[in-house]
């Protein structure tokens, strides 16, 4: 194997090796994974967190993502909660501080009228499409 081979081999690996530092070593938070000891509080802590999109897996909830991103935005829920402040409130403060994304049911206004309009569309023209191709098969 030549120096440059090698040289171009150890680099692809230390590179490849990056993100399995991505974690940190720190604890998880203290609510990540510990539910609050009032039924009620951790039944509200999980309908909200069930609504709210895991930023880093950004195809599952922060309930069901082991991400620790998703495990430290449980345990923001789950202290706010237990300190008495509303589902609705907290749900504000995070799309606040992250946009609307976060949360899986965006708002409807001008932005996201092509979100909300496109399914729409699109059935509207396969219906269109089909009709066509029904009449030409009935002649």
């Amino acid at each position: 194997m030549t120096s440059a081979l090698r040289s171009a081999f150890c680099a692809l690996s230390l590179l490849l090796a990056g993100p399995a530092l991505a974690d940190s070593n720190l604890p998880p938070a203290e609510y990540a994974y510990r539910q609050l000891p009032d039924a009620r509080q951790e039944a509200e802590a999980k309908a909200l967190m069930e609504t709210l999109r895991c930023l880093v897996c950004q195809g599952q909830s922060i309930a069901d993502s082991d991400a620790e991103m998703a495990g430290d935005m449980r345990a923001l829920v789950r202290q706010r909660i237990a300190a008495g402040e509303e589902p609705e409130a907290i749900r504000e403060w995070l799309i606040d501080r992250y946009g609307n994304w976060v949360s899986y049911d965006p708002p409807v206004e001008p932005l996201t009228w092509p979100l909300w309009a496109a399914p729409l569309l699109l059935l509207a023209a396969g219906l269109y499409l089909a009709r066509g191709r029904f009449k030409r098969r009935a002649r």
